[in-house]
């Protein structure tokens, strides 16, 4: 129990040494992420109707 105990204050020292971001930080790095999966994920679908177009034509010959 002792070195659970020990384990958990180890956990709040080292969380107190973390640099958390601010708010600005935050908000900045949200909307980036948020603007690439979505640029990604409009990518990827364009490129998988190509090709699935792409084997329906080659199918159809």
């Amino acid at each position: 129990m002792q070195r659970l105990t020990e384990y958990f204050r180890g956990i709040g020292r080292e969380m107190k040494k973390v640099s958390w971001p601010k708010r600005k930080e935050l908000t900045s790095y949200t909307v980036i992420v948020i603007s690439t999966v979505i640029f990604m994920a409009l990518f990827f679908t364009v490129i998988d109707l190509g090709i699935s177009e792409l084997i329906r034509f080659v199918t159809s010959l």
